[in-house]
C-alpha cells in the first residue's frame, strides 16, 4: 500500500472545510487556519489520524471482520460503492432506512426475500408465474435491491461502520453509537469530533477528497485480506504436513510390528 503524503492530500482539496459561519467549535483543535471566510484543516493532523484509522482498518480485515460504508450523498456514492466493492465490503449508498442496524433481524428477512426472487429467476419458477405475479415481483426485487443490494453479504452486524458526512449520516451514526459499533468517519469542520471513534478531520463534500481518504482506506483493508488469506494458507500447509508426519509415524510402527 502507497503511502499518502501531506501533498497529495493538498492536491486532493482535503484541507478545504466549511465556510467560518458554519463551524463546530469542538472542531477547533484540528483547524489550521481561517483564510477567505473558509476554516482551513490541519493537514498534519489529518494524515496521522488517516494512518491511525488505516491500521485498524486493516488489523479488522485481517481478522475477518466486516467494516459498513456509509454515503448517501451524491458525490460520494459511486466511489464508495466502487471501493467497497473492491475489498468485499457491505456499503449503504442509497437512503440509510431507520433501524439498519438497530433492527438488523427485520432487515435480514428483506435480504432473504431479494434472495428468494432471484432464486426464482434461476431455478425456473419466475417463469410458471402469470404475468401479473412476475411484474410485480420484478418490481420488488428492484426496490430492494436499491436499497439491500450492498449489504447482502452482510450476514450479522458490521464489527465496524465507516462513514462520510456524520452531518448527513446522524442516523447510521447514532444506531452504531447505540449498538456500540466502533466509527470511523471523515469529519469536516462543521460537525463534531467527538462522537466519532477514529476520526480523520477531512473535507467530506469534494470528490477527490472522498476518494482519496475511501481508496487508502480501502488499500488498508486490501493488504489485510491479503494477510488473512496468507495466514490461512500457511495453516493449511502445516496442518497437511502434520497429518503427513502421523500418517509416516503410524506407517513406521505398524512396519516394526510385522
Amino acid at each position: 500500500m502507497a503511502n499518502i503524503t501531506y501533498n497529495d492530500l493538498l492536491d486532493a482539496g482535503v484541507h478545504f472545510g466549511h465556510l467560518t459561519r458554519k463551524w463546530d467549535p469542538r472542531m477547533a483543535p484540528y483547524i489550521f487556519m481561517e483564510r477567505n471566510g473558509i476554516h482551513i484543516i490541519d493537514l498534519n493532523k489529518t494524515l496521522r489520524m488517516l494512518e491511525d484509522a488505516t491500521k485498524v482498518a486493516r488489523q479488522l480485515a485481517a481478522s475477518g471482520r466486516k467494516i459498513l460504508f456509509v454515503a448517501t450523498k451524491k458525490q460520494a456514492k459511486e466511489i464508495v460503492a466502487e471501493q467497497a466493492m473492491r475489498v468485499n465490503m457491505p456499503y449503504v449508498t442509497e437512503r440509510w432506512l431507520g433501524g439498519m442496524l438497530t433492527n438488523f433481524s427485520t432487515v435480514r428477512k428483506s435480504i432473504k426475500k431479494m434472495g428468494n426472487i432471484e432464486k426464482m429467476e434461476t431455478d425456473g419458477t419466475f417463469e410458471r408465474l402469470n404475468k401479473k405475479e412476475r411484474l410485480m415481483k420484478t418490481r420488488e426485487k428492484a426496490k430492494l435491491e436499491k436499497f439491500f443490494k450492498g449489504i447482502s453479504t452482510l450476514n450479522r452486524l458490521p464489527s465496524a461502520v465507516f462513514i462520510v458526512d456524520i452531518k448527513k449520516e446522524h442516523i447510521a451514526l447514532a444506531e452504531a453509537r447505540k449498538l456500540n459499533i466502533p466509527t470511523f468517519a471523515m469529519v469536516d469542520t462543521n460537525s463534531n469530533p467527538n462522537v466519532v471513534d477514529f476520526l480523520i478531520p477531512s473535507n467530506d463534500d469534494a470528490a477527490k477528497s472522498i476518494n482519496l481518504i475511501i481508496s487508502h482506506i480501502c488499500d488498508a483493508i486490501e493488504e489485510g485480506l491479503g494477510e488473512r488469506r496468507k495466514k490461512k494458507e500457511e495453516e493449511r500447509i502445516k496442518q497437511e504436513a502434520d497429518r503427513q508426519k502421523k500418517a509416516e509415524q503410524k506407517q513406521e510402527e505398524a512396519e516394526a510390528k510385522s
